[in-house]
């Protein structure tokens, strides 16, 4: 019996990723936040969406509780599901950019390995790696959900940063610590770092969210 793989080939479209990109007039690419559970990485995530959005840009975020509701509600937390879970989301992320659009994901991802990873399926010039690197302390101190509660008393097992390791990335695209930054100041530095990449063109709309003139 043949693999199942092989009767499946690719098919590619005839729309130029360029074509997509100047429709939009912005880059498609990855806003990937690494971090530990606190620091801050989902609520510079929205924050960043919204001001995208606000600026005339198409953005979304893929945040990693609410992936698990839906896409990936069948995987658990043991390692090999851990894996699974984030290149499931690195594809996804990676057809978002091939659409142009700035996708932005939120998600933990404690190991080197597994971004590395998300790096080669989107695409180097299109992988940006943002590391939320407020540390272990002020992480725990917030504990915004009780989970690091939990999992000093030992309810939550292979808990990144208590039982399980984070691996900090060695030359992140940006580097921000909620600590001393506000989400203000942390989303104002990945949107000058994506200006600066090129990543943002033009704006399609004006100040007021009309339609610009040349529209």
């Amino acid at each position: 019996m043949p693999e199942p793989t092989s009767n499946i080939f690719w098919d590619s479209t005839s729309v130029d990723p360029a074509d997509r990109e100047r429709l939009l007039r912005q880059r498609g690419c990855v806003c990937w936040f690494t971090g530990l559970s606190g620091s801050g990485k989902s609520t510079i995530a929205r924050a960043l969406e919204k001001a995208l959005i606000e600026q005339g840009h198409l953005a979304y975020v893929l945040d990693g509780d609410n992936v698990r509701h839906g896409l990936n509600a069948g995987l658990g937390f043991s390692e090999q599901d851990r894996s699974e879970n984030l290149r499931r989301i690195s594809e996804v992320a990676g057809l978002f950019a091939d659409c142009g659009v700035l996708c932005i994901t939120a998600f933990i991802s404690p190991l080197r390995s597994h971004r590395e990873r998300a790096r080669r399926i989107v695409g180097e010039g299109r992988f940006l790696e943002i590391h939320v690197s407020t540390s272990l302390e002020v992480c725990e101190a917030r504990d915004v959900k009780g989970l690091y509660r939990r999992a000093r008393a030992g309810e939550v097992a292979e808990f990144t940063g208590i039982s399980s390791p984070f691996e900090p990335p060695a030359a992140p695209e940006v580097t921000l610590d909620t600590a001393e930054l506000s989400v203000s100041d942390s989303v104002n530095a990945v949107v000058a770092f994506l200006r600066r990449r090129g990543v943002l063109g033009s704006s399609p709309v004006d100040g007021a969210g009309r339609p610009g003139a040349d529209q």
